[in-house]
């Protein structure tokens, strides 16, 4: 999945000829804290609320004394790529542009949720199992040997590590709503399992806390 296949055609970028009245009205109109700013196909940068707001929003944005952040991907990024690239600039939408560098579009924050939502990995059923481990002990090719030795699969994972920490928590989900063996199992082997979860308790419980704290941390 690549920024291209995910690009909106519904909200148009911002003109230096525009007041910010009309960009905080966008804003609105969308959900959206953040517009492009583009001029004959050039990406000049982001504006956000809190750019406008600081100024007389009758006036035009032109006339704002403003440093232009420039964030943005490419048509061929990845959709984990667009995830991180979003989190570290903390953004609601992100501009694509194309090879020749040319603004092609944008990717709103719901829309890329929404895309990860319905990934294979999170439509299929199946139970989550949690690890805790050194990060310099993490091998997903052994544990997938032992979950596999117990006729099922790893089908998706996600790692969380504080840079400050020797420590990470694994989280898996597994292609098997019984996973009472393959707990033991990975228990025999001296895994840490933190936690497990049927799929459904583990979404209406702990991804749901998750979520709630990405979207803070994210401030929608």
């Amino acid at each position: 999945m690549t920024a291209g296949t995910l690009i909106s055609a519904i909200i148009q970028p911002l003109k230096l000829g525009d007041t910010g009245d009309f960009a905080l009205d966008q804003m609105n109109e969308y959900h959206v804290r953040h517009l492009p700013l583009v001029e004959n196909e050039q990406l000049i940068g982001l504006i956000s609320e809190d750019d406008i707001l600081n100024y007389d929003s009758n006036n035009t944005i032109g006339s704002f004394e403003l440093q232009y952040n420039r964030p943005y991907i490419s048509s061929h990024h990845h959709i984990y790529e667009i995830l991180r690239m979003m989190a570290d600039f903390r953004l609601s939408i992100i501009p694509v542009v194309d090879k020749e560098d040319k603004y092609i579009g944008l990717i709103t924050q719901e829309d890329l949720l929404n895309q990860l939502g319905n990934m294979g990995s999170f439509t299929v059923p199946g139970s989550i199992i949690v690890l805790e481990m050194n990060r310099r002990d993490y091998s997903l090719a052994k544990i997938s040997s032992i979950i596999e030795q117990e006729n099922a699969a790893v089908i998706s994972t996600f790692i969380t590590s504080d840079l400050k920490s020797s420590q990470a928590e694994v989280t898996l989900k597994i292609n098997k709503k019984d996973i009472a063996r393959i707990v033991a199992s990975l228990e025999r082997h001296d895994f840490l399992v933190k936690a497990s979860f049927h799929e459904s308790d583990y979404l209406n419980e702990s991804m749901k806390e998750r979520f709630e704290s990405l979207m803070f941390y994210l401030d929608v």
